[in-house]
């Protein structure tokens, strides 16, 4: 068994890899059986409070913080003290009418004076390729535009969870790149009236440019082996994934290679791969079987047959543990 379901003993994992293991069942109580202080980073996207009910579950806007905070609650307990909760949510309008909801902006303020995270950083996921919506506003009255924008949050359970943003730094503009091949021919120096002056210290190539807390991350993956695996043996693909990259920055800023990092509404285990492809220890949590069965797809790879795919997803559904490395046809993962 992986290393990563000890954490679980005695529940028998739906499938199980190298580095991590996926469990069908309410995240509540596999929370609770975690060992309090234990955990890393607890990445996920939950359901989130729109309007029109989702195959996925969501919840209604006035009862979404406090079903949240049921599993918020749980987070905290479980964290080590330098560990980190990142929250992905998708903002959502009032009913009938087309003025926003206040719901995603209260989660943090409830999770902050009611449980005792601290709000480490708001960051803000702009996903370029996302579809107009709500329809009524944007598309048929044209009152409103494009929601391109989740918030992303994350909480911390100490003022100095860990993290080191030089592992995710991001490549340099091209005008950065000529000041860095020549300074003295770029270089002016310059004193601003806010007192922020610019040296030549700034010419030092520190290996990429600082990120910011806007995220911009398509997510336009559609022929990557979950998405195979699921045409293959003609299962419905989960209806609302997030990309590869999302939880891969977070990662990769908030962990060291052997950590732990648990998603609580996995899905299709998105972040189970990455944690795997990254070295990391990780555990999923899904409620839905069928999605978890289907999430198995993201291990494989080319070489597997369609029998083994399905026979993979049949073995999940009928609640047996699937050792994926008995399947797997390569060693070396990818993500895409």
């Amino acid at each position: 068994m992986t290393q990563s379901a000890l954490y679980l003993q005695n529940v028998k994992p739906a499938y199980f890899s190298e580095k991590g293991a996926a469990y069908i069942g309410d995240s509540r109580e596999l929370l609770r059986k975690l060992p309090d202080g234990s955990v890393n980073l607890i990445i996920t996207s939950p359901p989130f409070a729109l309007q029109r009910k989702k195959e996925y579950g969501n919840k209604e806007q006035h009862e979404y913080i406090d079903w949240l905070s049921e599993f918020a609650v749980l987070a905290h307990q479980k964290l080590r003290d330098d560990g980190s909760f990142v929250v992905d949510l998708g903002g959502a309008y009032r009913k009938g009418v087309p003025v926003r909801s206040l719901y995603n902006y209260r989660v943090p303020i409830s999770f902050c004076d009611d449980i005792g995270f601290f709000l480490a950083e708001d960051f803000y996921w702009y996903n370029p390729s996302k579809l107009p919506s709500p329809i009524e506003w944007v598309n048929k009255r044209k009152i409103r535009a494009k929601d391109s924008v989740n918030n992303v949050w994350w909480f911390s359970k100490t003022e100095f969870p860990k993290a080191d943003v030089t592992k995710v730094l991001t490549p340099y503009s091209d005008r950065m790149k000529k000041l860095l091949k020549d300074p003295d021919k770029f270089y002016k120096p310059k004193v601003r009236p806010s007192g922020h002056d610019i040296g030549k210290a700034f010419a030092k190539d520190n290996g990429g440019a600082i990120p910011s807390n806007l995220l911009q991350i398509s997510n336009t993956e559609s022929n990557g082996k979950y998405t195979e695996g699921c045409k293959a043996v003609s299962v419905k693909q989960h209806p609302a994934r997030f990309p590869a990259k999302l939880p891969e920055f977070f990662i990769r800023f908030l962990t060291d290679p052997g950590d732990l990092v648990v998603d609580i509404f996995a899905g299709s285990n998105t972040t189970g791969q990455v944690a795997e492809v990254e070295n990391r220890l990780w555990l999923a949590f899904e409620e839905k079987p069928e999605y978890l069965a289907a999430s198995t797809f993201r291990f494989l790879t080319k070489e597997n047959t369609v029998d083994e795919i399905q026979e993979i997803y049949n073995l999940v559904i009928q609640r047996e543990s699937v050792n994926l490395k008995n399947y797997q046809k390569q060693t070396v993962l990818n993500l895409f």
